[in-house]
């Protein structure tokens, strides 16, 4: 029996599954939310509890490690969180070979959720796909040629900071009217949360989206703007579909300049309902040029893409 241990250190949670080579059940799983207050070292204990809860008496032939944030993959070492303190420049591939004593792989999330989407999901039995995640951020990950495509510096894929709108909002990143600081979610909270922050109270069909949260707006989330967009609120369909144009117009790019066979849309703002999608579909055919053909289809895998990317990591190192 070989086993492969996958890792996932998301933003806010952390999670470990085995599988045996081959299979496509999880022999066991275990997933445990971050602490609120946590840093490096507290998200490293509870993984290596969850791993060592996970294999009893067994080693793993290798173990692949998705990472929420930037990660220099031929090293396998961290540069940083965005969520999570304490993990700049982390070697993590070099912690874990060292403690297990079996090959490790780490990437980011979106290049990891890439290959799980491309062995085990909605990119199954197509060449070349550009992986999009859209929920606290907006990365990407490809896949050319059946390869995982990380670019010179590891840096392949940041569609969330291609500029949709360069007169828009700023964006944490510096730059103006990126996808990410209009499509993900805690953006698009903000941005609902602003306008209705410096309007009279009682505006005509801006009444749900008050209504969910009870007037304190600072519990505003994306989901919630989802929510009340599907239920008619004038003013979260319109941040809504202000997402989605710039979700499309950057595909609708990233179509004319690579050419990929399918995108395969994840994350949490992908559940917005058939309006989101319909109108990134048609804005990124208007922004592609004619002859330009893909598909934009939704990931299957949901939140365990990271992990069965991580499988997919370790059995290319156990191929070569």
């Amino acid at each position: 029996m070989t086993l492969i241990l996958a890792l996932d250190f998301g933003g806010t949670k952390l999670a470990a599954a085995l599988v045996n080579i081959g299979s496509r059940k999880w022999l066991r799983y275990e997933r445990r939310l971050s602490p609120v207050n946590a840093n490096a070292s507290t998200d490293l204990e509870i993984m290596r509890s969850l791993i060592y809860s996970l294999l009893e008496d067994t080693k793993p032939a290798a173990i692949g490690v998705s990472f929420g944030g930037p990660v220099d993959a031929s090293t396998g070492t961290v540069r940083l969180s965005h969520h999570v303190a304490g993990w700049e420049n982390i070697p993590l591939k070099a912690l874990l070979e060292e403690e297990f004593g079996v090959p490790v792989d780490v990437d980011n999330d979106a290049n990891i959720a890439a290959l799980g989407e491309h062995r085990f999901g909605a990119g199954q039995g197509y060449d070349s796909l550009f992986y999009i995640t859209v929920s606290t951020g907006v990365g990407g990950g490809w896949i050319l040629n059946g390869q995982p495509w990380r670019g010179a510096g590891g840096m392949a894929g940041e569609i969330g900071h291609v500029v949709v709108d360069p007169a828009g909002p700023v964006c944490l990143c510096g730059k103006r009217g990126c996808v990410e600081r209009l499509a993900s979610g805690p953006y698009m909270a903000q941005n609902v949360r602003e306008i209705l922050e410096n309007e009279p109270p009682r505006r005509q069909g801006r009444e749900v989206l008050r209504g969910l949260v009870g007037n304190d707006l600072t519990l505003l989330t994306g989901q919630l703007v989802s929510e009340a967009a599907a239920a008619g609120d004038d003013l979260a369909k319109e941040v809504l579909h202000k997402a989605a144009w710039a979700l499309g117009v950057g595909i609708g790019n990233v179509a004319n300049l690579m050419n990929p066979q399918r995108f395969v849309l994840g994350g949490g703002v992908t559940k917005a309902g058939e309006d989101f999608w319909r109108v990134v579909r048609q804005v990124a055919r208007e922004t592609a040029l004619p002859e330009v053909d893909f598909e934009i289809v939704s990931a299957l895998l949901g939140d365990d893409a990271p992990l069965w990317g991580g499988v997919r990591l370790a059995e290319i190192r156990m191929a070569e």
